[in-house]
C-alpha cells in the first residue's frame, strides 16, 4: 500500500481541480486547496505513483494527460 492510499480524499481533489482548470499553476491549486504551494509540489510525485498523470507547460501550468477510448 502506497502512502497515496493513506491521502486519497485529498489527491483526487486536487486531482478534480486539476481537470476542471487545464493549465493551473502549483500557486493557485495550493491556494484552492487551502495548503503551502510545497504540499503541492510534495504531492506530485505521489499522485503520479498512484496513477493520475499531468503534464507541466513552460510556464509550470498542469494539464490532465486525455485518455484514448477505443
Amino acid at each position: 500500500m502506497g502512502f497515496w492510499s493513506r491521502k486519497r480524499a485529498e489527491f483526487e481533489e486536487m486531482d478534480r481541480l486539476i481537470r476542471e482548470n487545464p493549465g493551473i499553476r502549483p500557486a493557485e491549486l495550493a491556494r484552492r486547496l487551502g495548503v503551502h504551494r510545497s504540499t503541492v509540489q510534495r504531492r506530485l510525485p505521489a499522485l503520479e505513483e498512484a496513477g493520475y498523470l499531468y503534464s507541466e507547460d513552460e510556464r509550470g501550468g498542469l494539464w490532465p494527460f486525455r485518455r484514448i477510448r477505443r
